[in-house]
């Protein structure tokens, strides 16, 4: 009986903190036709513009994530030389969890053009938490056909700080592509253990 009163406990304290850290009903805020962001990084600043005609959905999960301040410690994880930098998954597992609900899919309306930004995904809905920035002209990202989707439609562009986002670790290469798993388990913890040059991202919020 003590047992189940405890994990009764647990559930009831895990829902709280869950209401407390996000709400359902913020992914359905829309974001304006265009806004600016500016991201604080372990490398300097970058900022974005975000155009919604480009991805009205994917443009709305953006603001969406800055507006209700995902981007705290988030590790840019996945840095491939010549091609994306990756980031996106929470150092909180509830908080990450949370924000999974993919979004409808669209097509690409903005070619995947170099500092471009766009959700990552691997199938129908998956556009969720995880961004990509271009780190070079990516054409082939464009119509690239796979598990029911094709392409990656453009969300934003960076306008400002280019050479910052150029500084990010590039050196574990896609090897922490292959270990999203132990990241969304263990956090930050995980990579500063083992992967100590990683960067992140501080925080982001919205500019004129």
């Amino acid at each position: 009986m003590k047992r189940i009163l405890f994990l009764l406990a647990s559930i009831i304290l895990l829902s709280s903190c869950a209401t407390k850290k996000f709400k359902t009903k913020w992914l359905e805020k829309k974001a304006p036709e265009t806004f600016k962001a500016r991201f604080e990084t372990t490398q300097g600043n970058f900022d974005i513009e975000a155009v919604r005609e480009w991805s009205p959905n994917g443009v709305d999960r953006l603001y969406q994530l800055i507006k209700y301040n995902y981007y705290q410690d988030v590790s840019i994880f996945r840095v491939v030389p010549n091609f994306v930098a990756q980031f996106g998954i929470h150092n909180d597992s509830l908080i990450n969890k949370s924000w999974q609900k993919g979004i409808e899919d669209e097509p690409v309306m903005r070619k995947n053009d170099a500092m471009t930004l766009a959700f990552a995904r691997g199938g129908v809905k998956t556009r969720s938490n995880q961004i990509f920035i271009n780190l070079k002209d990516n054409p082939r990202l464009d119509k690239l056909a796979y598990s029911g989707v094709t392409g990656f439609p453009v969300i934003a562009k960076v306008i400002a700080g280019q050479e910052n986002v150029l500084k990010f670790y590039d050196g574990y290469g896609d090897r922490l592509g292959r270990q999203q798993g132990k990241i969304n388990k263990l956090g930050n913890k995980f990579l500063k253990e083992n992967y100590p040059k990683v960067d992140y991202i501080l925080k982001a919020y919205f500019i004129k």
